[in-house]
């Protein structure tokens, strides 16, 4: 699916200069308190009127140093951190977490993990695409669009529960697998919600939104981004895809199911599009984001009832695995195995080297490059956060919009203020 509009003037730095400059300018904190950020961020903007002369941009008041933590947590132990960078859709963070890992590693999943995986990176994917958009919506000034879409998302949280017990800090992937198997029953809710609760949802979005005047004055022609500069900034994800910058992981470094033969018997990848558009604007960001959750859909409905039988960990039968919890409730050999790896600090131990291994995520691409010594902790992990690098054209963005576009360009970028603080 190709997503097009037509030609906009486009409002930059380009087209914009002050008549006197410093005569009448003056300096206003945008954040990091203001609800509009979206996390901790402070603009320091330098205006001329209500039109942007200069934006300054400050991070680092989280300190949340989870790149640090990488060298003190083993693989495993580490997947808690993921939930708390990205904490908008958790579980794909657990997902980039471990593909890394298991690029270290040399592991390859089995089928039935790949599918799992692979159905929840994509309901993932919705639940952080619901946000970014009704979010935005809300800051515009369109209440009743944040709580349309907002209902379908808790649907999600609901899904994810009955797999890990948990709503929002999911950590449930584990080097070569999962923590556990789906629950009997899972699927039918995934495809109850698929085809009953999120079409009705997103229809109802694109009616309160991108139909809505002065929504699309907003967003129309707003924080403009052209096809090269995407390119030169780094711009993944939405973000460069609204730019015409067709780059999508799942397609070109494809992984789990998005890989023909993901099963060892030559199955087909799944078939999906990958919606790319030509205005490089909010509105067009926005657009991207929708037509993606419909692909999403159909990645998820294609896979729902081809699950295969099997474990969904290769290291089941292995004594660097953790023990299932019944096991160490109800054995001594469990709850031994357990004090031995938690207590003793055993665990995985990768060959000596180094590995990157990325996802595409709501956001764009989230990678882990990791390094290690051969022990059971990384001697280095570093994220390539997609929200870290999307940031910083923000600046050359607003410059020459009114401060009251920052609201419009901040949510078109989906700022997660936890996965961009080092």
């Amino acid at each position: 699916m190709t997503t097009t509009q037509q030609t906009v003037p486009q409002v930059g730095p380009a087209h914009y200069a002050p008549e006197s400059p410093g005569s009448d300018a003056w300096v206003l904190n945008f954040g990091p308190q203001h609800p509009a950020t979206h996390g901790t961020l402070r603009h320091v903007l330098e205006l001329d009127g209500e039109r942007i002369v200069s934006c300054t941009l400050h991070i680092g008041y989280l300190h949340s140093g989870f790149e640090k933590l990488g060298e003190h947590l083993n693989y495993n132990q580490y997947v808690v951190v993921t939930d708390r960078m990205n904490y908008v859709s958790p579980m794909a963070n657990n997902i980039a977490w471990h593909h890394a890992c298991e690029c270290l590693f040399g592991i390859e999943l089995t089928p039935r993990c790949k599918v799992i995986r692979t159905i929840i990176a994509e309901l993932a994917r919705i639940q952080d695409h619901l946000l970014c958009v009704s979010a935005c919506g809300l800051d515009l000034g369109a209440f009743t669009a944040f709580m349309y879409p907002f209902n379908a998302r808790e649907s999600i949280y609901d899904l994810f529960e009955e797999v890990c017990g948990h709503r929002f800090t999911t950590s449930y992937t584990r080097v070569g697998g999962l923590s556990q198997d789906i629950p009997p029953g899972w699927t039918d809710g995934v495809k109850r919600y698929c085809t009953e609760e999120l079409p009705k949802a997103i229809e109802d979005l694109e009616r309160l939104l991108l139909r809505n005047r002065i929504f699309v004055e907003r967003t129309r022609g707003i924080g403009y981004v052209s096809h090269d500069d995407a390119i030169n900034w780094g711009l993944t994800g939405p973000l460069a895809r609204a730019s015409g910058v067709r780059r999508d992981l799942r397609k070109d470094e494809p992984y789990l199911c998005y890989a023909d033969d993901w099963d060892g018997k030559g199955s087909p990848a799944v078939k999906f599009s990958v919606p790319v558009a030509d205005g490089g604007d909010v509105y067009a960001r926005f657009q991207v984001r929708i037509a993606e959750m419909h692909e999403s859909v159909k990645i998820v409905m294609q896979l729902v009832d081809r699950i295969p039988d099997g474990p969904v960990d290769v290291l089941a039968n292995d004594k660097i695995r953790l023990p299932r919890k019944d096991e160490i409730y109800f054995s001594i050999e469990g709850l031994i195995h357990h004090f031995e790896q938690i207590m003793t600090n055993r665990g995985h131990t990768p060959p000596i080297g180094e590995a990157y291994g990325a996802n595409e995520t709501a956001n764009g691409e989230l990678g882990f490059h990791l390094c290690s010594d051969g022990g059971n902790m990384p001697y280095r992990a570093h994220c390539r956060a997609p929200s870290f690098i999307n940031y910083q054209c923000f600046s050359h963005l607003v410059t020459g919009h009114q401060i009251s576009d920052i609201p419009a360009v901040l949510g078109s970028f989906n700022i997660i203020a936890g996965e961009m603080d080092r």
